[in-house]
């Protein structure tokens, strides 16, 4: 077999990839990028980017609920051409897919089409060459989960892989997981006509565990579809081609399902098992969170393929640290970005900083705020939600957030940003809060929260307290 001796091997040309060759391609030449067909990056292709189409459109189409209360006639006359819209998602989704695929495209030889095998710490094979290498970066991406016994339904089984390709949709689908995509999905679906019922085996929904902004963003979501909760979904054969997802409690027949119960690494058939280091029932080595080295060998795994955080922001960020530790450039270690995310369902929700559910009762203060008079949201109409941001009792540093919320993305980069730089309540209300703008809503939950610490100085514009009317808030 030919060899080849080079300084890295990168498995896959996702986020996390592309991300460990722009650093290696500033120190070295001698790499290969290898795919096994789907390049383009899940963000691009089927994550992300079409998601956001599908969700602005169902969003807009939406919007005409409100407008007879903004005194503007004739909404009644809308609708949806769902082929229509898919097709714009599709063409959408090409534009992006094709500014990935330029990056790709100039590497020339040394990006490889073929499924990639790791046959020593040292030693990849591809459609039979074998290519020597002293480090390997994998960064394979993860596919959906999907349970065996589902697959028998066909064209009836959808996932985020084969739901933007469909060229139209039933008009009935029961979807299974209600995490951050199958929360985004059932509102957005919902919202473009289709009766949807969506299943949840957690009670929680869309990642949050504050109970508190769980509750509120349930309601919210319940009133547009019928959402089942805290039990596991069965998915079999309906009556007359129908699909019948039941959770003992309730049962539902659909045209299709949407599995949304998350993504897995694409670890199979890539040979970790010869790396005489433990796996776990995924097929998982234990991977360092700092260094992303898979024990003391010279292989990394990135991004979605390690299971760790599978955002695309933290994907880049590990193929950053990956591509500069395999070409012998940065320390050991590296100051990880604050948790951050985001789940773009409406009211939008955040998770920032430490969860709910990390942080003992009495060490913490919660501060809350609820939008439903807020005065910027209430001209908006978009006048529901609540934020909670957490707070150190002793120190009164912001520690996280949970929030359901208009304009929520916003409002947890704002928070994002206290955390990093470690701001206490009272020095984010010296902070400008213009007006009128839902950021007020923040102002208010921080106000909360300085209620329960010792106050500021006399002369300090942090003890700036309401006005008690819903126009000046």
């Amino acid at each position: 077999m030919h060899e080849a001796i080079l300084d890295v091997v990168v498995i896959g040309a996702g986020t996390a990839g592309l991300a460990a060759l722009r650093e290696i391609r500033k120190r070295t030449d001698r790499f290969v990028v290898i795919d096994d067909g789907r390049w383009g990056t899940t963000c691009a292709r089927v994550g992300c980017m079409p998601s956001k189409a599908l969700i602005e459109a169902a969003d807009a189409f939406h919007r005409r609920h409100d407008l007879d209360g903004f005194g503007i006639r004739g909404a009644d006359a809308l609708r949806v051409d769902l082929p229509a819209v898919l097709a714009r998602v599709r063409a959408l989704r090409d534009q992006f897919v094709g500014g990935v695929l330029r990056v790709t495209d100039a590497l020339g030889e040394r990006a490889i089409t073929g499924r990639a095998r790791i046959v020593a710490p040292d030693c990849v094979e591809v459609d039979g060459c074998r290519l020597r290498t002293r480090h390997i970066i994998v960064a394979t991406g993860s596919r959906p989960v999907v349970p065996a016994p589902w697959q028998v339904l066909g064209e009836r089984l959808i996932t985020t892989d084969t739901l933007f390709e469909r060229e139209d949709l039933p008009a009935r689908i029961a979807v299974v997981g209600m995490g951050a995509v199958g929360a985004e999905i059932s509102q957005a679906l919902s919202r473009l006509g289709i009766e949807v019922t969506a299943f949840g085996s957690s009670e929680r929904v869309a990642g949050l565990s504050d109970p508190t902004v769980n509750a509120a963003l349930l309601a919210a979501l319940r009133q547009e579809f019928v959402v089942h909760v805290g039990a596991p979904a069965v998915v079999s054969e309906g009556d007359g081609g129908a699909v019948r997802v039941s959770n003992g409690r309730h049962a539902v027949q659909a045209d299709a399902v949407l599995v949304a119960l998350g993504r897995r690494p694409d670890l199979a058939d890539l040979g970790l098992d010869a790396l005489g280091v433990p796996l776990d029932e995924n097929g998982l080595p234990r991977v360092d969170p700092q260094t992303l080295r898979v024990a003391d060998l010279p292989i990394f795994v990135v991004g979605d393929a390690n299971a760790r955080a599978p955002l695309q922001h933290e994907a880049a960020d590990e193929g950053h640290i990956a591509g500069l530790l395999a070409t012998g450039a940065g320390g050991p270690r590296f100051r990880r970005r604050v948790p951050l995310s985001i789940v773009f369902c409406d009211p939008e929700v955040a998770v920032v900083g430490s969860r709910f559910e990390q942080l003992g009762p009495g060490e913490v203060l919660a501060g809350e705020f609820r939008f439903e008079r807020q005065g910027r949201a209430r001209i908006a109409q978009r006048n529901r939600g609540v934020v909670r941001v957490y707070a150190s009792r002793g120190s009164g540093a912001v520690l996280g957030a949970e929030l359901c919320a208009p304009a929520g993305a916003h409002l947890a980069h704002l928070l994002a940003l206290a955390v990093e730089r470690r701001l206490g309540v009272h020095e984010l209300l010296r902070m400008p809060f213009y007006h009128p703008v839902l950021e007020e809503g923040l102002r208010s939950a921080l106000r909360d929260l300085a209620s329960q610490l010792p106050p500021c100085g006399p002369s300090d514009l942090a003890g700036c307290g309401p006005l008690g009317a819903d126009a000046l808030e």
